[in-house]
């Protein structure tokens, strides 16, 4: 099992930097960051671009695997956004790691102007997005012509450094993006059941996880893929579930999901009198010696 964690693009590059570099030095195997205009709480509050973050964390670590959690259409447009993920690829010496899904409702879906898109219509836009960012990044020259993207003679020369393309990890729970995942995926990502932490019980959290694998399953079967070939992450921090507040917790928490099939656990970095507020002391432990304790 890996642990990584996630990086809100709260700070300032002057103090960002240091948490980045805290990040490797602590030994997360990734640290990715948000790719949102703005998020919840967080609205009224500094928030940085994911790309250039992802750009300077590359230019401020050696080792640390770099990523999105996760980008998506709904501000997005397939062939700008190869070329931005193809030079972060080439500037961290190929430890990108692309978190990719529909996208939500919120902010982003409408800052450009146009009205929120429905469940089925983002859905829609992934089916097109999805294919052809993977062409984008696999060929020199793309033409595509999509109801909602196309490509002409897009080029992006010379290709990433990871062959035959930067890794994509699908946000999915439902049937068409379990499809897709299993299609494009090298790896799939789950914050949990998409309801929300208020309507699953803590007990009740490990069986949604449980589910949503075994549809995973059938989605590689059905492709013909094999599902042992896929990664398999959990975000967490939108659950009840409080896997931050001791070592043991955290112990408890990840030998549940590694048990399950889970092999990486993503975790917030603290940031005070948020959501995502705890003791860093307790944090940088966890990172330390948590999954030394699973044995």
């Amino acid at each position: 099992m890996r642990l990584s964690t996630v990086i809100l693009p709260i700070h300032r590059w002057s103090e960002g930097r240091q948490v980045w570099r805290r990040a490797e030095e602590l030994g997360f195997h990734a640290a990715y960051t948000y790719d949102h205009l703005s998020w919840r709480s967080f609205r009224d509050e500094p928030w940085f671009g994911a790309v250039p973050t992802l750009t300077a964390a590359a230019t401020a670590t050696e080792r640390l695997r770099l990523g999105t959690l996760v980008t998506s259409p709904n501000f997005r447009h397939p062939v700008t956004l190869a070329k931005e993920l193809l030079t972060v690829d080439d500037i961290s010496g190929g430890r990108l790691t692309v978190g990719i899904g529909v996208g939500g409702t919120g902010f982003d879906a409408t800052a450009l102007g146009q009205d929120e898109w429905t469940a089925r219509q983002r859905a829609d836009r992934f089916d097109e997005f999805l294919p052809l960012l993977d062409e984008l990044l696999t060929h020199d020259s793309t033409t595509r012509s999509g109801e909602f993207y196309s490509a002409v003679e897009a080029r992006n020369i010379p290709g990433c450094v990871q062959q035959p393309r930067v890794p994509f990890y699908v946000a999915a729970t439902g049937p068409r993006g379990l499809r897709l995942t299993a299609e494009y995926g090298q790896g799939w990502v789950s914050y949990g059941d998409p309801r929300g932490p208020a309507d699953v019980p803590v007990d009740q959290a490990p069986s949604v996880i449980e589910a949503q694998l075994a549809k995973l399953r059938s989605a590689c079967e059905a492709r013909g893929r094999d599902y042992a070939t896929i990664d398999r992450m959990l975000l967490q921090g939108s659950t009840a579930e409080r896997p931050l507040q001791s070592l043991d917790a955290f112990v408890d928490y990840a030998g549940t999901y590694r048990a399950l099939g889970i092999d990486e656990i993503v975790v917030h970095w603290p940031v005070p009198d948020s959501i995502f507020a705890n003791d860093l002391a307790v944090f940088e432990k966890i990172a330390t010696e948590g999954l030394a304790q699973l044995g």
